[in-house]
């Protein structure tokens, strides 16, 4: 197989990301915190050959509990129970870089990259929201730019810790009694902004280095910050043109950052509603926009659009005032995605919820295999995407759906792998090299 492929990542979230997936006779209400649900979805996402799969995370009880099943397992936990039961699959995480200290969350995050051979990743949140600012002290969460202030330092911080061992500081010299080289630690000694920390990290460098680095956010904060350090980048986009434009733009971002813009894959999310027949793929919309509650969707949408309680009604469209962007201090490209949706629409609020409820502001696409496969190839092929992050609204079926029908075709385009093959690493499978350690010369890298 030649040419440029595909990058597949499986998102996975409990029953489904579609709000009432819960719902359905197939479903089990239980599943989010069921390890044997989640070890089947991994393998399902193996045996379709994705390159990883992804699972979110806030440190807050998100929303209502009468809304969903809601709560979830720690991912680094999970992902590293997931490593035993896989062989191939990348394992993602998200963690947040305003309620974590770099050096215990670089511990761990090096700890799975080593437990899974070096399949790890790190999804790069800043994490906004009230909610979670009082669950560590705060009265209000930090400013946007604040935030992503201080996820550089993190970031940079992280890196160091990684690098703190060279590769061969293990000499393991029984004969000698030396089983390794202090002189091939280097500590951090990091004094800054909003961290200060001292000493290496106590886990050797890993596998792949560290692990392949995602990001999620689309304000210009989040592509700056994506320019200068993603490897991936998860983002919503809800036309080919406006997926073309960030696809350009990011690109461009990265080039300006002295980066090679083919070191950064772009990953819009995707939810298929799958058919045998378009009207079978229609349907199954339709009975999961039957089952969605629609005051828990009013009472969310009010608050991503900072609105009072009680200001929406359902048959009527969005208020003609509502805040600009800049004056949005949490999710602000996804605050922006929903109104322009709206508006670009005519959308009532009522036909709003129904098109939030599937993927929250992702495309949803619904239609036969042979449809979800034209679309992914025309995003892929027309400067769009370097492939998607796959949100099956119904969990385990949709995913199962997915590999079953829309894989093959893929395939048979030659437009995806048929095996992994010998590359190992998650960073591997995404066409990046295995970063330089930043203490060694290059001369020194070479010995």
């Amino acid at each position: 197989m030649t040419g440029r492929q595909l990058h597949l990542n499986a998102f996975l979230m409990n029953t489904g990301h579609h709000e009432a997936s819960w719902r359905l006779p197939e479903s089990d209400p239980y599943a989010h915190v069921d390890l044997q649900h989640y070890v089947r979805l991994a393998q399902a996402a193996e045996r379709g050959t994705f390159d990883s799969l992804f699972l979110a995370d806030g440190p807050q009880l998100w929303g209502s509990l009468a809304q969903r099943p809601a709560g979830a397992l720690e991912p680094l936990t999970l992902l590293t129970a997931l490593s035993t039961a896989t062989e191939h699959i990348g394992l993602i995480a998200t963690a947040s870089t305003s309620y974590n200290s770099p050096y215990n969350l670089a511990r761990k995050l090096a700890s799975l990259d080593i437990v899974s051979g070096g399949r790890a990743g790190w999804n790069i949140v800043t994490t906004a929201g009230a909610e979670a600012a009082r669950n560590f002290g705060l009265d209000a969460e930090p400013a946007h730019a604040e935030r992503y202030a201080r996820a550089a330092e993190f970031l940079d911080v992280a890196l160091k810790l990684w690098d703190s061992w060279e590769d061969d500081a293990v000499v393991a010299d029984k004969a000698a009694g030396v089983w390794g080289d202090d002189e091939k630690i280097h500590p951090p000694r990091h004094r800054g902004t909003y961290f200060s920390v001292e000493g290496a990290l106590n886990v050797p460098r890993t596998p792949q280095g560290y692990p392949l680095l995602v990001q999620a956010g689309s304000s210009e904060d989040g592509k700056a910050f994506a320019a200068r350090y993603a490897e991936a980048v998860f983002t919503a986009q809800q036309t080919l043109a406006d997926a073309r434009s960030f696809y350009a733009d990011l690109k461009s971002r990265t080039a300006r950052a002295g980066r090679d813009p083919g070191h950064v894959k772009v990953l819009p999310g995707i939810v298929p509603v799958l058919g045998s027949t378009e009207a079978e793929a229609r349907a199954a919309e339709r009975l999961l926009e039957d089952h969605i509650v629609h005051d828990h969707g009013v009472a969310r949408l009010e608050s991503l659009l900072h609105l009072e309680p009680g200001t929406l009604e359902l048959d009527a469209e969005l208020p003609a005032e509502l805040p600009p962007e800049d004056a949005i201090e949490g999710a602000k490209s996804r605050y922006t995605l929903v109104v322009e949706l709206a508006r670009r629409e005519s959308l009532t609020v009522r036909q709003l919820i129904g098109r939030l409820g599937g993927g929250r502001g992702h495309f949803t696409v619904a239609g036969t295999p042979e449809r979800i496969a034209d679309v992914i190839e025309t995003w892929f092929t027309h400067g769009a995407a370097d492939g998607f992050n796959v949100m099956p609204p119904v969990l385990p079926s949709g995913l199962d759906a997915f590999v079953d029908h829309v894989v093959p075709i893929l395939r048979e385009r030659g437009l995806f792998r048929t095996e992994y093959g010998p590359r190992r690493t998650l960073r591997e499978r995404y066409g990046l090299p295995r970063p330089a350690n930043q203490y060694l010369t290059p001369a020194s890298a070479l010995v």
